[in-house]
C-alpha cells in the first residue's frame, strides 16, 4: 500500500514540475477562445458591457508573457489576468493546462456620423519564446440624439420630431405637451425604465419599407443566442393621455419589449380621442401590449403579441380591429429570459361592466384570438344578448360567443392537429424566434369576410389579399413562401 502510494505522489510531483517547468521553444503557442471579439453596437459616449475572453496555454510547460499590448487604445480597454495597466505586465508566466481571464470593454467617441462606424483594435501578446499573437477586436460605433440623461427624472418639450436621419436616445421621462411626431424610419431607443409621455396629437408616420422602431437601448447579448430585445422589460411604455378630443395616428411602427407597449387614456366624457393604428407590431412586454381606456380606436393589419398580462385591453369607447392578430404565447421558451411569469390572464380583455365610464362597444373583423392556454378572450358585459359589438370571420380560441351579432367565426377545438402560426416557441439553441405568420395547415387560412378585406388589400408584409380569399389575422398566407 506504501509502495502505491509512494508512486503516485511522484507521479504528482512530475507533473507538477512538468506544468511549472517554462519553455522557449518557439513552436509552443497560446490560444483563445475565439479568433476576433465582435461587440454589438456600442452607442457614442456610453460604453459597452464587458466581455470575456480566455487565454489558454493548452501545452504541457509553461509559457512567460513578456509583454501585453494594444496597437490603438483609443476604444478598447483591457483588463489581464486582473491587471488594467498594460504597461505592468511583464514576465506573466502562465503555467502548462493553465489559462488567463480578459476582460475587455468599448468606449467610443463620437463621429459627428448618422450611420454606424466600425471600430477596430487588436491586443498583443508577446511571448519570451519569441512569438506575438494577438486576439482581433471590433465594434460598430453608433451617434445618437440624446435625450435628458441619466437620473435626470423628466424632460419636457412643447413639441418634439423623431427624425430619422440619426436614432435617438431617451432617459427617464419624456413629456411631449404639444404636437409629437415620428418620421418614417426614425428609430428611438429606450433606456431602463425610460417612458414617452404624450398630452397632444401624435403622428408616427412609418411606411412598410421605413417602419418607427421603438425599442430598448440594451443592444448586446443576455447570453449568445439571447439578445436584450428578447427579453421584455427594457423600458417602461409609451403613454398616450387626453383631457380633450385628441388624434393618436400610428403607422408602421414597431413597439418591442418594455414593460408596456401603449396605454391610452383619456378622462373625457363627450367626444373621445381617436387612436388609428395601421400595420404596427406591439410585441414582448412584460404587462400590457395595448390598453383602450376611453379611447375610440380604429387598428388594422397589426400583430399584438407575448404580453406577461393582456395583450389588449379595452374599457370605454368604440373599437374596431381589423385583420389584427393578438398572440399570447409570452414565456414559451427552453430558456428562462423574462423577468416576469405569464400572467393568467387571458390575450383580450373587453370591461363593459362599468356604470359610470362610456360602454365599450368593439367590432372584430378577420382577426386573430389565440395563445397557449385553453380561454384567450374575456368579454365582461352584464347581458351577452344585448352586446352590441360584432365578430365576423374570426379565428378565436375561446367558447362560442353568445352575443347577438358573431358570425362566421372559426374556433379552436381541443382536437385540432395544425398549428396556428409557423413558430410559437422561442428555441434559444436553434436560434429559432417566435414567428406569427401562418402555417401552411393553419385553420385560419380563407376564413376572413371577403367583403370586410376589401379596405386592405396587403397585409403588413405587404403581401397581396387581392388573389385569394383572405385570411384571418394581420398576415396573409402565402403559398409562394413555403
Amino acid at each position: 500500500m506504501r509502495r502505491i502510494l509512494l508512486i503516485v505522489l511522484c507521479a504528482c510531483a512530475l507533473a507538477s514540475c512538468r506544468e511549472y517547468r517554462v519553455s522557449d521553444d518557439p513552436s509552443l503557442q497560446l490560444s483563445f477562445s475565439c479568433d476576433t471579439l465582435r461587440f454589438d453596437t456600442v452607442f457614442t459616449e456610453q460604453g459597452s458591457a464587458t466581455a470575456q475572453v480566455m487565454v489558454y496555454n493548452r501545452n504541457k510547460n509553461a509559457l512567460i508573457i513578456d509583454r501585453v499590448w494594444l496597437n490603438n487604445g483609443n476604444a478598447f480597454v483591457a483588463n489581464v489576468d486582473g491587471e488594467a495597466d498594460l504597461a505592468r505586465l511583464t514576465n506573466l508566466q502562465i503555467n502548462g493546462g493553465d489559462s488567463l481571464f480578459v476582460f475587455i470593454r468599448v468606449d467610443i467617441n463620437p463621429a459627428n456620423s448618422d450611420n454606424p462606424f466600425l471600430v477596430t483594435d487588436r491586443l498583443n501578446f508577446h511571448l519570451a519564446n519569441g512569438n506575438t499573437q494577438g486576439l482581433e477586436m471590433e465594434a460598430y460605433g453608433q451617434d445618437v440624439i440624446r435625450i435628458g440623461s441619466k437620473g435626470c427624472g423628466r424632460t419636457e418639450k412643447t413639441i418634439m420630431t423623431f427624425k430619422s436621419d440619426r436614432p435617438y436616445l431617451v432617459y427617464d421621462t419624456l413629456v411631449v405637451g404639444g404636437m409629437l411626431t415620428f418620421q418614417a424610419g426614425a428609430t428611438v431607443f429606450m433606456h431602463q425604465g425610460a417612458c414617452i409621455i404624450a398630452l397632444g396629437d401624435v403622428y408616427a408616420q412609418g411606411t412598410l419599407e421605413q417602419p418607427v422602431l421603438i425599442r430598448g437601448d440594451r443592444l448586446d447579448r443576455l447570453f449568445e443566442n439571447v439578445p436584450y430585445l428578447y427579453a421584455g422589460g427594457g423600458w417602461n411604455g409609451i403613454y398616450l393621455q387626453a383631457e380633450q378630443p385628441q388624434t393618436w395616428q400610428f403607422d408602421y411602427v414597431d413597439i418591442l419589449s418594455g414593460n408596456i407597449g401603449l396605454y391610452c387614456l383619456s378622462t373625457c366624457t363627450g367626444t373621445m380621442p381617436q387612436l388609428r393604428m395601421n400595420g404596427c407590431r406591439i410585441h414582448n412586454h412584460t404587462l400590457y401590449g395595448l390598453v383602450l381606456l376611453n379611447t375610440d380606436a380604429q387598428v388594422s393589419n397589426t400583430e399584438i403579441s407575448n404580453c406577461a398580462s393582456y395583450c389588449l385591453y379595452c374599457s370605454g369607447g368604440t373599437h374596431t380591429f381589423a385583420h389584427t392578430t393578438v398572440a399570447s404565447y409570452f414565456g414559451s421558451t427552453d430558456v428562462r429570459i423574462q423577468s416576469v411569469a405569464k400572467e393568467a390572464t387571458a390575450a383580450v380583455y373587453i370591461d363593459n361592466l362599468s356604470k359610470t365610464a362610456p360602454a365599450t362597444v368593439d367590432t372584430f373583423v378577420n382577426c386573430i384570438i389565440t395563445g397557449y392556454r385553453s380561454n384567450q378572450l374575456v368579454l365582461a358585459t352584464p347581458f351577452d344578448q344585448f352586446y352590441n359589438g360584432v365578430f365576423i370571420g374570426n379565428y378565436l380560441k375561446t367558447d362560442s360567443l353568445r352575443i347577438p351579432h358573431a358570425k362566421d367565426n372559426t374556433y379552436w377545438t381541443a382536437d385540432e392537429q395544425s398549428p396556428v402560426f409557423r413558430n410559437t416557441y422561442y428555441k434559444y439553441k436553434e436560434y429559432v424566434y417566435y414567428d406569427f405568420r401562418l402555417d401552411s395547415l393553419s385553420a385560419a387560412i380563407g376564413i376572413g369576410d371577403s367583403i370586410a378585406a376589401l379596405p386592405y388589400p396587403i397585409d403588413r408584409n405587404g403581401v397581396s389579399r387581392a388573389l385569394q380569399k383572405p385570411d384571418a389575422g394581420c398576415y396573409q398566407h402565402d403559398n409562394c413562401e413555403l
